[in-house]
């Protein structure tokens, strides 16, 4: 029983590393506006900071627009402070009581740095990848010792490991692949 817990808690940590390397890519900027460019921003909101997926409803009308519409019209101005704060480097269009912001295509060179920064960020998850494994192999080894678990199940949990660390790094291949090709398309 033990061994099957360590290899759940194992992949559930590969897999939630997965997903922290989705949410980070989705801050990326390929040629098409994305509401993922903007949906994590913090902006006032009586006092708190709130990220803008939680105050207003985002869409992308047309490839290089993002409307904002504030749940709270009288946030308007909060909203386009903190776009403004941001590493956007965009400048929000105040119309009534919605903000767009239009997304300019981008150059061939910022389109080659973003997608280095797209296979650092693979790279960093792969790390952790790897970190999870070896945290996973330890308590393994641990636990034999300790005569919790035999030899064989220490080589069966070992090379399950193996396995999944092999499967969730080849994930990672293909997001950074995916988010690179989507980049230098657009």
């Amino acid at each position: 029983m033990p061994l099957k817990a360590t290899v759940s808690d194992t992949e559930s940590k590969m897999k939630k590393a997965v997903e922290i390397l989705h949410d980070e890519l989705k801050t990326f900027r390929s040629g098409r506006a994305s509401t993922g460019l903007v949906e994590n921003i913090k902006a006032d909101f009586y006092g708190t900071l709130t990220p803008l997926k939680q105050m207003a409803t985002l869409a992308t009308p047309q490839p290089d627009m993002i409307v904002i519409k504030p749940f709270d019209p009288t946030s308007v101005k909060e909203i386009e402070k903190a776009i403004k704060n941001s590493d956007l480097s965009i400048a929000p269009v105040i119309d009534g009581k919605i903000i767009r912001l239009n997304i300019p295509a981008l150059s061939g060179e910022r389109r080659t740095q973003l997608v280095q920064q797209a296979k650092q960020a693979g790279e960093q998850t792969k790390v952790s990848i790897r970190n999870i494994r070896r945290d996973a192999i330890k308590h393994l080894e641990k636990q034999q010792k300790d005569k919790v678990i035999t030899e064989d199940d220490f080589e069966k949990g070992k090379k399950q490991i193996d396995d999944m660390t092999k499967l969730y790094t080849d994930k990672i291949e293909d997001v950074i692949k995916h988010k690179s090709d989507e980049i230098m398309l657009d």
